[in-house]
């Protein structure tokens, strides 16, 4: 006599991929903005204003790349 030890929903495995995939895409994306904004709004600093923070111009984008991305 035989068991079924498993059973499988047809195209549950597509579904739960596309979930995840959209969940990835859902969280680069925030990330992205996130980035953007950042860069954004140090640009809009003026050069004094970067120096009282102890920045400088030229590394606003590694510095929004590390606060979106955790480089």
């Amino acid at each position: 006599m035989a068991y079924a030890t498993e059973i499988r929903i047809p195209g549950a495995a597509l579904i739960e991929r596309t979930g995840t995939f959209m969940s990835s895409l859902a969280d680069r994306f925030a990330k992205y903005q996130l980035y953007r904004n950042t860069v954004r709004e140090l640009e809009a600093l003026s050069d004094r204003d970067l120096a009282d923070l102890g920045l400088h111009r030229s590394s606003i984008r590694s510095i929004a790349l590390e606060s979106a991305y955790d480089a």
